[in-house]
């Protein structure tokens, strides 16, 4: 029996495909530009709130705040996060009086997670900041190229 076919290989087959693909690069790129600023954004964020807290700690408290309370295994699931990095990161927040650890009223051997009110002026502080800036650049857009970005956005998030 002879192999009639070519076995198969990373390289485009058309025109069209090398342009497809250099412009999922461009994505890329794009994207990890964006996402090493969110992770600048929040270093920046997290001394903001405290001196101490890392970044990490940020997107905890921030999720904590947005959210509310939660139990630390809900969190690292939400958040694409070890349990172990949740823990120390909720250790050094309560230290830090970010975070309260309470009782679940349905189940008195699990914790629940609370930010602080000192945690959530501080965290609200920054989001109406971040927001103001976002909306005066989003505002520089047509509507219908914000609408279409959403639109796109949301086809990522799957």
């Amino acid at each position: 029996m002879s192999d009639d076919h070519e076995p198969p290989t990373d390289e485009p087959d058309t025109a069209a495909d090398t342009a497809a693909d250099e412009a999922i690069a461009d994505v890329e790129g794009q994207l990890s530009a964006l996402f090493n600023r969110v992770r600048s954004n929040w270093r920046d964020y997290a001394a903001s709130v405290h001196p101490e807290l890392q970044p990490a700690g940020y997107k905890i408290l921030g999720h904590l705040v947005r959210q509310g309370p939660a139990h630390a295994g809900v969190l690292a699931e939400q958040l694409h996060t070890d349990k172990s990095v949740i823990s120390r990161q909720v250790r050094l927040m309560e230290q830090l009086g970010l975070v309260e650890s309470t009782a679940d009223a349905s189940d008195g051997r699990a914790r629940v997670l609370v930010a602080t009110p000192l945690a959530v002026e501080k965290v609200t502080a920054i989001r109406r900041t971040n927001q103001a800036k976002f909306y005066e650049l989003l505002r520089t857009w047509p509507e219908d190229d914000i609408r279409k970005f959403a639109e796109l956005l949301g086809r990522l998030t799957i």
